[in-house]
């Protein structure tokens, strides 16, 4: 077989949560690897969204910003199915929108896991749900779920966060298996700790705490850039990826290793 590369012309993605942090640098890179690109957040984000927009388009592929909130249903099904009347396909589906919020088990609320949980593994799974749906026809599809480190790994005063990111990572090799025989494959990145604007909003640890957990948990030895994840990224969503499918592709600098 020749190498297929890594070559994403002619394909239309979409990543959620890309107004800024890691899914903006995730829409630029898969940009930069050929695709049509669109952009998708909150409506307090759209003006991000829209300046990423023009950061593609100057790339010199189609792109749009589009409002999508992956804790409502119909929010996702009229962004996807807008995306799609638009560009004609959807290809590739990147599912990054998620929060955290650092707290002890004993002070989650019901507020606190309903977020978390409703943002990050119910508007995963209902995002591939909707996509799937123009997917399958077209006999080709690939998403990508944007899990965590701590999919696999426990982390203090993370309680939500870990049964959310864990849940994704078992999500995915559900939707693997169900829709490989439709062309479709299902993967997810594992970041480690990297540097967005949602996490140093979320992190309340003193600079001497941090570097103490970095110390004692990150080989790296500093938090990642969202740009080491584009890689990943890129790989999943190409045609070299065909046989890949189930599978959570940590990248954390290491600390899984430890």
């Amino acid at each position: 077989m020749i190498y297929q590369g890594l070559s994403l012309e002619g394909k239309v993605a979409l990543v959620t949560g890309s107004g800024r942090g890691i899914g903006e640098t995730l829409a630029v890179g898969l940009a930069e690897a050929g695709a049509d690109v669109v952009v998708s957040d909150l409506e307090e984000r759209l003006k991000d969204a829209q300046t990423v927009k023009e950061r593609i388009e100057r790339l010199g592929r189609h792109s749009n910003s589009y409002f999508i909130d992956v804790q409502d249903i119909t929010s996702i099904q009229n962004c996807i199915n807008d995306v799609v009347k638009e560009f004609g396909q959807l290809d590739i589906l990147v599912n990054n929108a998620g929060i955290r919020r650092r707290q002890a088990a004993l002070d989650v609320t019901e507020e606190d896991w309903d977020a978390v949980i409703n943002t990050n593994l119910k508007g995963t799974f209902f995002c591939s749900q909707a996509a799937a749906r123009h997917m399958i026809p077209k006999g080709f599809g690939r998403i990508i779920n944007v899990s965590s480190q701590l999919a696999v790994v426990g982390g203090i005063n993370r309680a939500a966060y870990c049964s959310s990111k864990g849940g994704v990572a078992s999500l995915t090799q559900v939707l693997a298996l169900e829709w490989i025989k439709h062309g479709i494959t299902v993967n997810a990145i594992g970041p480690g700790p990297t540097e967005t604007p949602g996490l140093l909003q979320a992190d309340i640890r003193t600079d001497m705490e941090l570097a103490q957990d970095l110390s004692e948990n990150m080989p790296l030895g500093r938090r990642m850039t969202a740009e080491e994840l584009i890689g990943a990224t890129v790989y999943l969503a190409s045609p070299s990826a065909s046989a890949t499918t189930g599978h959570l592709l940590v990248v954390d600098g290491g600390w899984t290793s430890r």
